[in-house]
């Protein structure tokens, strides 16, 4: 199957898989916020909030192993592939363990000096902590299985181990309704075993199907130099992930020390708001990385700038088209959704979702920097930036300054980030800037203010029952032709036109562009 071929099939089933998993994780976060209560709930995204950022974690990671695999790849060097799955497998394995001890030691001091949590929910929160600990270590080592899926471009594996994943989250929420006991330790416990049962699917299935995957005495050695190429580039990517994940927890504590544990619901919410719909973009990301990655491997640099601009493009137009209709909607979305909606619920939700779209501007070119391999100061800076966003959120809390100016900050981080990836693509890969504003910057501006205008007049002129429904189709319908017109030049127009083709019709296949030229 060319290359062509590939993404558009993982682009399927990749949005299957979306659609599905999403309507039943929100679903099932209604549920559980209903189950639990609002501190309850607050509590758990307080303390084992980095469950729900493991996902992301997990895929940043696993850029490390899917990164070499593709190259070698492109490459067409077999045995390398081998050895570099085996020897991600030993790096990740110490990470794992790594992670499991900084978390229970850090654990000792985060409960006895820090954290306001109520007394008569400590104990359990204590718990909560020691299975996120089990989690992460779980988690991390599914990262080399995960990457090899990836690598090969094998993404119906991947969706049936999410959709699993998503059905027994809904299993534990149902379960949850009519349990006797502790219901937030309870819960604390069946997500981690879902973590367990994942790495199981993952590992059955990539040491069955993959030959680089085999794990015996011949094939199973280190070889100091490439794991030491793995280690700078895994340890570097696992930093960025981290300041990632420490920025969302630590302005979760900051938020919670401030404003007590009721407001970490509407943090928690705003998060996973932005997360699920995020799959919209991050779907197609996945689906061209290994092609990015493999160009850079067989030596075409031209190829691998071209994809990640296109990346970036595509990616920001697949989040806007759902996301700026719910900013102007958030409010009725979030009534229809969990009927009980916290305090500053609304307002956190729209700006998380707007520091979202300012990530998604320049987001394939982190992957074109993750293909040249020169990540180090890209990871050292980017990451150090992006902690900025804690102090920054205390000193406007010192201000006096209400609880969502935390996330009003987060877009200006995330604004300084886009620039410094840009930055770094443009030094380490020859990108030219000017190149970047012409393809993508300049062809975003007329679909995003279409997008913009037609969901305030819809919003402000328009009266109806569930008009968050009309808001959102109809700005789907006015928003994909302007994207055509004025969004795409005619090499993507082509492209685009080869995509419709090839999901329409097996018929005459010898009539497409492939992705391969472009």
């Amino acid at each position: 199957m060319k290359a062509a071929n590939k993404v558009i099939v993982n682009t399927g089933i990749s949005y299957g898989r979306m659609f599905l998993t999403m309507g039943i994780t929100l679903y099932t976060t209604r549920l559980i916020l209903n189950a639990l209560g609002s501190t309850d709930y607050g509590i758990f995204n307080l303390v084992a909030g980095v469950i729900a950022m493991l996902s992301f974690l997990n895929n940043a990671m696993a850029t490390s192993t899917q990164r070499f695999l593709s190259y070698y790849q492109g490459k067409k060097d077999v045995p390398m592939q081998r050895q570099v799955f085996n020897n991600s497998l030993i790096l990740h394995l110490i990470i794992g363990v790594a992670l499991v001890i900084l978390l229970e030691v850090g654990g000792i001091y985060l409960f006895d000096q820090f954290l306001n949590i109520p007394s008569s929910r400590l104990d359990s929160a204590r718990s909560i902590y020691h299975f996120m600990s089990g989690t992460v270590f779980f988690t991390v080592l599914t990262v080399p299985f995960t990457g090899s899926l990836v690598a090969r471009e094998n993404m119906l594996w991947v969706a049936v181990v999410n959709i699993s994943e998503t059905l027994l989250r809904l299993a534990i929420a149902l379960y949850l309704i009519n349990a006797a006991g502790d219901k937030l330790m309870l819960y604390g416990m069946l997500t981690a075993l879902v973590s367990v049962i994942s790495f199981m699917l993952y590992a059955i299935y990539c040491y069955q199907k993959y030959p680089e995957c085999s794990v015996s005495r011949t094939s199973f050695h280190t070889d100091r130099n490439l794991l030491q190429q793995l280690t700078s580039f895994a340890g570097w990517n696992l930093f960025g992930s981290l300041c990632a994940v420490g920025r969302n927890q630590g302005l979760a504590v900051l938020l919670n020390l401030s404003f007590g544990a009721v407001i970490n619901a509407a943090y928690g919410i705003a998060i996973q708001v932005s997360g699920q719909l995020a799959f919209f973009s991050s779907t197609l990301l996945r689906a061209i990385n290994p092609q990015i990655m493999k160009s850079e491997g067989a030596l075409d640099r031209s190829r691998m700038l071209r994809l990640s601009m296109i990346a970036s493009k595509f990616s920001y137009f697949l989040l806007a088209f759902i996301a700026v209709p719910c900013i102007f909607e958030m409010h009725t979305i979030l009534e229809f959704w969990l009927k009980n909606v916290p305090d500053h619920t609304v307002v956190f939700c729209q700006l998380t979702l707007i520091g979202s779209l300012t990530n998604q501007l320049t987001i394939g070119l982190q992957s074109g920097i993750q293909a040249v391999g020169k990540i180090k100061a890209y990871q050292a800076v980017v990451g150090t930036v992006i902690l900025m966003n804690i102090p920054m959120a205390y000193l406007l809390f010192k201000l006096g300054y209400p609880p969502y100016f935390a996330l009003v900050s987060f877009i200006g981080i995330e604004f300084i980030a886009c620039c410094l990836r840009l930055y770094f693509l443009h030094k380490v890969g020859g990108l030219k800037i000017s190149s970047f504003f012409n393809t993508v910057i300049i062809n975003e501006l007329i679909p995003t203010l279409t997008l913009i205008l037609t969901c305030y007049l819809m919003v402000n002129h328009v009266e109806m029952d569930y008009r968050f429904i009309a808001t959102i189709i109809v700005s789907t319908l006015i928003f994909i032709p302007s994207v055509y017109i004025t969004g795409l030049s005619p090499e993507e127009k082509k492209m685009v036109k080869n995509l419709i083709f090839k999901l329409t019709s097996k018929l005459n296949p010898g009539k497409k562009i492939a992705l391969d030229k472009i």
